[in-house]
């Protein structure tokens, strides 16, 4: 008599839970069974749909440091058969090179398709555009002005002629790196917008996991090895994640990748519930045993299982655990703090700001823009049409994404609809960007509990992780499951690496918490 298949109980269908499912249907006789509380694949990495378009909350770049996770996203989604000759990726494990170009799919008659995209992106300040990540060229010295300039300079050189300063905050952790000029200019003003508190009250493990490996010398490194060979196609494994010129992106945004995904999942013989909220998490010993959820019907089941991954925020878990958590670590968790995100998208005719070209104005190349412009609370733009053409239903048109970033106690938090549409037209009318007569449509996307803060109790959460990590069967995987904040890649690596353990024995999971901590291996913020 055959013995019953283990069971992985997956709580969440994001990019770390359906990750984690896909790789125990490729790689061992364990099943699946993921818990998803929405109806939507891909948590923040989803696409939202509004009238014939398509939203991408954040923007995700398909570009990763890490040859698995590029080959495992060209598994599931094969790049467009335009791709230049020299589009490909070196893998590190492996004496051969695989190409990506001529042999694709066409992305006009084929829908499951990666598109190879030109990455830009720009700052708005002092109501005009500078290059990111900041280049000190002659556009950008002469936008600043003489006076700015010099300062700049003489920060930067006394920064770094002083590395051995302490990095105990984001503030000193930018200033060691950048200059305090800098710093004050292009920094202070966005990152505080993002986290809503000073950058000396937020620890400066956040730069040490986001821009570790960008600095000012880098990046005029990296303009002039560009002066010599202009174009590197997707092959920029020595290229720092911020500075790269060309990503990967799925033709109907991110969140048709883990469709498929999860297509692929049921077909293989896994199990993906939606509906339905973790609210307990039952232990016994070093082991958890079951959870119990309801769902939004009001019906509450409990799923038992070998093997647990949670996704959901380490807040919320640290609540479920029964027997209850030592009142230490439920103090700690309650103390940890979440940044949520609004989307307002408008659907325009135009934008009053426009590029040149050849054949005259035409639309901003970018696919995003930062918004320092300190007189607004807008922090970011998109430009869904530069993300894939395809994700606007009417090209004559122009359709963005103005974020914002609040608490939900906020008001920002607490506006209608239509009150946030119009503060959204209204900051883009007074810094000059569109006028209020293009705009066609609008609608607003809330997004709770969307960045994982470094301040608050945060200095202490050591003290959770090793309370969390004595349930040997219990792996936290993601960027809110491991109160990290980690990119879409890292996160797939965190449930990767998981998966390996298992398959390999390995009980010590140090291997999962250095995802994005000891490998050279940082982006920037999306």
């Amino acid at each position: 008599m055959e013995s019953p298949k283990k069971v992985a109980l997956i709580i969440g269908a994001g990019p770390a839970g359906l990750t984690a499912a896909y790789e125990f249907l490729k790689r061992s006789a364990v099943v699946p069974l993921v818990i998803e509380k929405s109806a939507e694949m891909g948590g923040i990495s989803r696409t939202v749909r509004y009238k014939g378009n398509r939203m991408d909350i954040g923007g995700h770049r398909f570009f990763s440091k890490s040859d698995r996770v590029m080959q495992w996203w060209m598994d599931v989604m094969p790049p467009q058969a335009s791709a230049e000759p020299e589009q490909f990726i070196h893998y590190q494990n492996q004496s051969r090179t695989i190409a990506t170009g001529g042999n694709g799919p066409d992305p006009a008659s084929d829908d499951r398709v990666m598109l190879i995209r030109n990455r830009k992106s720009r700052i708005y300040f002092l109501r005009r555009f500078f290059e990111y990540p900041i280049k000190l060229s002659g556009d950008t010295l002469a936008k600043l002005g003489p006076w700015r300039t010099v300062r700049i300079g003489f920060s930067y050189v006394w920064a770094a002629l002083n590395q051995r300063r302490p990095e105990r905050s984001l503030e000193e952790f930018l200033i060691n790196r950048f200059g305090k000029e800098l710093y004050l200019t292009f920094f202070k003003s966005y990152t505080e917008k993002v986290w809503g508190v000073p950058c000396d009250q937020i620890s400066a493990e956040w730069g040490a996991q986001r821009i570790k490996g960008l600095s000012l010398v880098k990046t005029l490194t990296h303009m002039l090895k560009k002066m010599v060979r202009p174009d590197r196609g997707l092959g920029q494994k020595n290229v720092e994640t911020s500075l790269i010129e060309k990503f990967l992106y799925p033709k109907l945004g991110p969140g048709q990748l883990w469709e498929y995904v999860a297509e692929s999942i049921r077909g293989s013989g896994g199990s993906i519930l939606t509906g339905w909220s973790v609210d307990a998490i039952h232990t016994d010993g070093d082991r958890v045993v079951a959870v119990e959820a309801v769902h939004e019907n009001g019906e509450r089941r409990r799923f038992e299982g070998d093997y647990f991954f949670s996704t959901m925020p380490v807040q919320e878990l640290v609540r479920a655990l029964e027997p209850a958590a030592p009142a230490e670590v439920r103090s700690i968790s309650d103390g940890l703090q979440y940044r949520d995100f609004i989307t307002v998208g408008l659907l325009l005719d135009r934008l009053l700001l426009e590029e040149d070209s050849a054949r005259g104005k035409k639309l901003l190349q970018d696919n995003w823009i930062y918004i320092q412009e300190p007189d607004v609370l807008v922090g970011r733009m998109q430009i869904f049409n530069n993300w894939s053409p395809y994700m606007v239903s009417d090209p004559q048109k122009v359709w963005i994404g103005l974020e914002y970033f609040c608490y939900e106690t906020d008001d920002l938090w607490k506006k209608s609809d239509a009150d946030m549409i119009a503060l959204a037209v209204a900051e883009m009318e007074k810094i000059g960007i569109l006028s209020g007569r293009d705009v066609r449509d609008g609608t607003v996307i809330r997004v709770p509990k969307t960045y994982p803060a470094y301040f608050g109790s945060y200095d202490r959460f050591d003290d959770i992780r090793r309370y969390l990590d004595r349930y040997e069967n219990l792996f936290l995987v993601g960027r809110n499951g491991m109160h990290k904040y980690n990119n879409q890649d890292h996160s797939m690596l965190t449930a990767m690496t998981a998966v390996d353990n298992i398959v390999a024995g390995i009980t010590d999971k140090a291997n999962i918490w250095a995802v994005n901590t000891e490998m050279e291996y940082h982006e920037e913020k999306k």
